[in-house]
C-alpha cells in the first residue's frame, strides 16, 4: 500500500507541476504575434516578463515558508486554480498595463508551486534514493514547457493567441482541482498540527537558511535559473526575428531545449546517487562548465540552419537542466529534510529567481546594442561564475566528508 501511495504522490506532483507551465509558456510563444497585431514595442514585452519575474521570485520566499507551514494539498491546488484565472484574465486583455498587471500577479501563485511539490515529495522519498528519483521527477520541468510550448503554438496557428491563454487556463485548473482531492501529504501531515511540531519546523528552518552551502546554492542558481530564463522567455522570439522562422517553426523548434533536458536530468541525478553520493556540488560544478562551452556552441551553430539549431540547443538543455534539478530540488530536500524543504526550496528558488528578473533587460539590452551572437557569450558567463560557486559547495562538501574507516 505505501508504495502505491508513493507512486501516486509521484505522479500527481509531476503532472501538477508540468501543468503550471501551461499557464506561463504561451506568453513567450504569443509573444511576436501580441508585438505585430498590438502594436507593443519590445521594452513593453521586457517590462511585462520583468515583472512576472519579480513577483515570482517575492512568491519563492513567501512560498517555501508557507508550505513547510500549511502544507502541500492547499498550497499547490489552490495556487494552481488562482494561476489558471489570472492565464485567462491575460488572454481577454489588450494592453501593457493589464498584461504586466495579470502576468505578475499570476507569477506569485506560480511561486507555489516548486516548493509545495518538493516538500511533498521529500516527505515520500529518502536520501539514497533522492538523486534517481527527483531526476526523473524534474522531468516535469522540461516536459510540461514542451507541451505547453507545443499546445500555444497549435491554438496560436489554429484560433488565435487569445486562445493560447484560455485553453490552458482550463487544464491548469483542471488539474489544481485534482490536486486538492488526491493529493497525500505524507506521514509528517498529522504531526504538524501539534505544536511541539511546529516548533521543530521553525527551528529547522533557521538552522537549515544557516548553513553556508544553502547560500552559495542560491548564489550559482541566481547565474543559472538566469540562463534558462532567457532561453525559455527569448528563443522563440529569437528564431523568428533574429533568424526569420516562422512563428509555429521557432515555438516547436525551441523545444529541443527541454528535450534534451530530459535527459540531462535522468542522467545527472543517477550519476550523482551512484558515484558523488553526499557531494552533489561535485557533478553540478562539472555540468554547469559543460554548460557554458555548450552555449559558445550554440552561438556559432544557431545560424546554420533547422537541424544543427535544434542538436546545439538540445546539447546546451541536457547540460543545464541536470545541475538545475540537483541544486533546486534534490540539494534542497537533502538540506532541508522533510521539516525543511519547502523552506529551503524556496530560498534556492527564490535567488534564481531573482537573478531571472534580469532577463528581459538583459536580452532586449545586449541583442538591440550588440547582436544575439553576444547575448549567448554573456549566458556563457554567467555559466562559468555559477560552475565557480558550485566549485566552492564541491570544496566544502570534501572537507566535510567523513574520513574513511
Amino acid at each position: 500500500m505505501q508504495g502505491w501511495r508513493r507512486r501516486g504522490v509521484f505522479a500527481l506532483t509531476w503532472l501538477s507541476y508540468a501543468s503550471y507551465y501551461f499557464a506561463r509558456k504561451n506568453f513567450p510563444v504569443a509573444k511576436r504575434t501580441i508585438e505585430r497585431q498590438l502594436g507593443i514595442t519590445t521594452a513593453g514585452l521586457a517590462v511585462v516578463d520583468t515583472g512576472y519575474l519579480a513577483t515570482y521570485a517575492i512568491g519563492q520566499f513567501a512560498g517555501g515558508w508557507l508550505g513547510d507551514r500549511v502544507g502541500s494539498r492547499r498550497m499547490i491546488g489552490l495556487g494552481m486554480i488562482g494561476s489558471a484565472a489570472l492565464c485567462a484574465a491575460f488572454g481577454a486583455s489588450s494592453t501593457v498595463s493589464l498584461f504586466a498587471l495579470f502576468f505578475g500577479l499570476n507569477g506569485f501563485l506560480q511561486a507555489t508551486g516548486w516548493p509545495g511539490n518538493v516538500k511533498a515529495m521529500a516527505a515520500w522519498y529518502g536520501p539514497k534514493e533522492r538523486g534517481a528519483v527527483m531526476g526523473f521527477w524534474s522531468t516535469c520541468f522540461q516536459v510540461g514547457p514542451l507541451v505547453a510550448t507545443a499546445l500555444a503554438a497549435f491554438l496560436l496557428a489554429h484560433a488565435g493567441w487569445r486562445w493560447a491563454f484560455f485553453g490552458p487556463a482550463v487544464w491548469v485548473a483542471l488539474v489544481g482541482l485534482g490536486v486538492l482531492l488526491f493529493l497525500r501529504e505524507g506521514p509528517q501531515k498529522d504531526a504538524t498540527a501539534q505544536k511541539p511540531v511546529v516548533r521543530d519546523v521553525r527551528a529547522a528552518s533557521r538552522e537549515a537558511l544557516r548553513n553556508p552551502v544553502v547560500w552559495l546554492l542560491g548564489l550559482s542558481y541566481f547565474g543559472m535559473k538566469l540562463i534558462r530564463y532567457c532561453i525559455d522567455f527569448w528563443q522563440p522570439y529569437y528564431l523568428e526575428k533574429g533568424l526569420g522562422y516562422a512563428g509555429s517553426t521557432a515555438a516547436y523548434a525551441s523545444t529541443a531545449f527541454q528535450f534534451g533536458g530530459i535527459f540531462g536530468a535522468i542522467a545527472i541525478g543517477y550519476v550523482s546517487d551512484r558515484f558523488f553520493p553526499g557531494r552533489r556540488g561535485a557533478v553540478a560544478a562539472v555540468s554547469t562548465v559543460a554548460l557554458a562551452l555548450s552555449l559558445a556552441l550554440y552561438g556559432k551553430v544557431a545560424p546554420l540552419g533547422l537541424w544543427p539549431n535544434c542538436l546545439a540547443m538540445a546539447l546546451v538543455g541536457f547540460c543545464l537542466f541536470g545541475p538545475d534539478s540537483l541544486i533546486s530540488g534534490v540539494a534542497a530536500q537533502d538540506l532541508g529534510g522533510p521539516l525543511a524543504a519547502a523552506t529551503v526550496a524556496g530560498f534556492i528558488n527564490g535567488c534564481g529567481s531573482l537573478g531571472a528578473i534580469a532577463q528581459g533587460a538583459l536580452v532586449a539590452g545586449v541583442s538591440n546594442r550588440y547582436g544575439w551572437q553576444a547575448v549567448f557569450q554573456t549566458l556563457m558567463v554567467l555559466a562559468a561564475l555559477s560552475s565557480l560557486a558550485l566549485g566552492a559547495v564541491w570544496r566544502m562538501q570534501h572537507r566535510l566528508r567523513p574520513a574513511p574507516a
